[in-house]
């Protein structure tokens, strides 16, 4: 090669080496984070070396390369200084690499460099999986955005907005083209403004919200995995970001479906226990909870659960061997006409529990007593009816007595005068898991409804369901729901029970309906429509029943028989029967006294009027009107260490016994596995 080809040659090598290096610095980032490093709560911004401020609970967790930065939804978030924002011109690439747990209340940024949306431009997700690229051009804010469910839950997404002055905004989902939107004039850009990745600027409503005044703005965030988050000051071509695109590996992220708590590890016995149920750690870490903040109800011969769990606020929730919950509404409240002005006063707006607290009463092998006091509480905080002159308000103390039979009374009870109208005592809530939708939780015939003669009617998904009546409700006392479970919850209510019951759209039945501002939901909301099935959710709510109320003393109250087990319904009805119609029992010699069934806690309620424990004989005459079914005594002054029963002569079958302890004396507790439509004999002795 002479000198001169030689010169040729080089002088072209040497000017293909300047397109390549300028095309490199002109695809350099002006802010980049890849979050591989995290030290004292702060990660570098890779091209001005600031090291920017991590807020709330985050952490670290495997990205899309390296290690990316994990969001709790609630907390967490990334700032960078206002003054090190660099200012593009009339292009723009921003890029970032997601992972959902859920979608965000409403909408949610990426990265945010707005000023209240009067200047700068955003990458944002939305509340039904939506992504959009935003920006204030010519004085508007302007929006491209994708169609819902765009962004699936769990998976790693490209997600990259594409600015071009003049011409449009680009938003791209894994290398292709999802929304596009035609411009005409330039970014208004903000300054003096925090760049902001994970977290809304200033707190939000969420949005499918029944009331806006029943609920108020609050901050929150992304769920999920963030990594290399990217800002260019050119617009990518569209084969430069499938490029881009292609060069990553789609790993499975590190993210679990929120699915409600489970136990690990059954104990095997009947009992109460005080633990910490684990829901995941996003959720967990906003909880100032030490050790055993909730109880867990177990028993031996059924594989269910009766929970009272912080997530649900305390209420009482009757779990099935799958894993499939039931809850019930509290004392619910709200105003009228004008004074509704806060929405619903309920235990569902608690969603910090101050004002809802459990304990454990009693706890034997024979019976367990949890005591969940709560004071029905607005979206604001504020409690319902509180009296000007006391600083009080209305209470409620609900008694749950719970047999061993995975059977119970709920007693709820508040202060005469401290409620009064308009109120609602019961509302059925079955709960939703991420994921779920009411085909794979229920059955077409998603309930039923009975009343003690045997009457029985379906409660199901239907075309063209009829108008609810709310004024004429039917009397009917037992309700099943049908869960696709072994095990299904039931709920027996006294003679004069008003019940409310709706059919459901057959429209519904393959989605995941209902509301999700309750369970687990931090939103200050009193009602928010499910649209998607990312978060757990209530649906159902009927039937609805307007039980007996009674008055003992200063105090009103009213009581239902609660459960979940194998029966069918005819079971239930005359396991409800042996409790609203018990048998009559009858005792024998002077030594004790029988105070009769006591509804409010399933039990006959007997006292020892002898100065030592002696032998009890009594008989119950159980009929097929009023049988004996699992039937429980509590025997006051029993003042012996235990007991041994027998049944017709001979030594009771698994009869559970058990000691509770009082001031006054030693009580004895007995419960039977026994059903019986005739006269049984009992002895209990010491």
């Amino acid at each position: 090669m002479n000198k001169k080809n030689r010169f040729k040659t080089l002088t072209v090598a040497s000017f293909l080496v300047l397109i390549l290096c300028s095309q490199v610095k002109a695809q350099k980032p002006i802010l980049s984070w890849s979050f591989n490093e995290i030290n004292n709560r702060t990660t570098v911004e890779q091209q001005s070396g600031i090291a920017d401020t991590l807020e709330g609970n985050f952490n670290s967790a495997p990205g899309i390369s390296g290690n990316g930065l994990r969001l709790d939804g609630f907390t967490a978030c990334l700032k960078h200084n206002s003054r090190s924002i660099p200012v593009p011109d009339k292009e723009i690439t921003v890029e970032a690499w997601v992972s959902l747990g859920n979608y965000p209340w409403n909408w949610c940024p990426v990265l945010s460099t707005e000023n209240n949306e009067v200047k700068g431009y955003r990458l944002m997700i939305g509340p039904h999986g939506q992504a959009s690229f935003q920006a204030a051009i010519s004085e508007q804010w302007i929006s491209c955005t994708t169609e819902r469910l765009s962004i699936p839950l769990r998976k790693w997404m490209h997600v990259v907005g594409v600015y071009r002055a003049n011409r449009d905004l680009t938003v791209y989902i894994n290398g292709e083209v999802k929304a596009q939107m035609p411009i005409q004039g330039t970014i208004g850009y903000a300054r003096g403004s925090n760049c902001i990745i994970g977290m809304v600027a200033n707190p939000a409503k969420p949005v499918d919200i029944h009331r806006t005044w029943g609920t108020l703005p609050h901050y929150f965030g992304l769920n999920g995995i963030v990594d290399e988050i990217k800002v260019f000051d050119i617009a990518k071509t569209e084969n430069e970001i499938a490029g881009n695109f292609a060069g990553y590996e789609l790993k499975t992220p590190d993210i679990k479906p929120h699915k409600l708590p489970d136990i690990e590890k059954h104990p095997g016995r009947f009992g109460a226990f005080y633990t910490k149920l684990k829901y995941y750690d996003g959720w967990d870490n906003l909880w100032p909870v030490d050790q055993d903040p909730d109880i867990v109800v177990c028993f031996d011969k059924l594989p269910v659960k009766v929970v009272f769990w912080r997530g649900i606020r305390y209420g009482t929730s009757w779990v099935s061997e799958n894993n499939n919950w039931m809850s019930d509404q509290s004392v619910e409240a709200w105003g009228v006409g004008d004074n509704d002005n806060e929405g619903c006063f309920e235990h569902m707006q608690d969603r910090h529990c101050r004002f809802s607290h459990v304990r454990i009463i009693e706890n034997t092998d024979a019976r367990v007593v949890v005591h969940w006091r709560y004071a029905p509480v607005s979206a604001y905080n504020n409690t319902w009816r509180v009296d000007p002159k006391t600083g009080w308000e209305c209470w409620v103390d609900e008694y749950h007595y719970i047999y061993p039979d995975a059977a119970g009374i709920r007693k709820v009870s508040w202060k005469k005068g401290t409620l009064k109208y308009p109120r609602q005592f019961q509302e059925s809530l079955p709960l939703l898991h991420p994921g779920q939708v009411e085909s794979d939780l229920l059955h077409k015939d998603f309930a039923y409804v009975a009343d003690y003669s045997g009457k029985i009617r379906p409660v199901s998904y239907v075309e063209n369901p009829k108008k609810l009546d709310w004024n004429n409700p039917d009397p009917y006392t037992v309700q099943q729901y049908n869960f696709k479970s072994e095990n299904k919850p039931f709920i027996c209510f006294e003679p004069g029970n008003k019940m409310l019951i709706r059919e459901n759209n057959i429209s519904r039945y393959n989605e995941h309906g209902g509301c999700n501002h309750f369970p687990v939901g931090q939103a200050r909301c009193d009602g928010r429509t499910s649209t998607t099935s990312d978060r757990p959710s209530h649906c159902g709510s009927f039937p609805i029943s307007d039980p007996v109320i009674h008055q003992n003393g200063d105090r009103n109250y009213w009581n239902g028989l609660y459960g979940i087990n194998d029966m069918e319904v005819k079971e239930v009805i005359q396991l409800g029967r042996s409790w609203a119609y018990a048998p009559e029992l009858n005792v024998k010699g002077n030594d004790f006294i029988s105070n009769g069934f006591d509804r409010s806690e399933r039990c006959y309620q007997l006292e020892n009027k002898a100065s030592k424990s002696k032998k009890l004989e009594l008989s119950i005459a159980g009929t097929v009107e009023n049988p004996i079914y699992n039937p429980a005594f509590v025997i006051k002054n029993w003042n012996a260490k235990g007991a041994t029963v027998l049944v017709n002569g001979k030594p009771a079958k698994d009869a559970r016994t058990g000691i509770k302890h009082e001031l006054e004396g030693d009580d004895l507790i007995v419960f039977l596995f026994l059903n019986k439509n005739e006269t049984v004999d009992i002895a209990i002795q010491p």
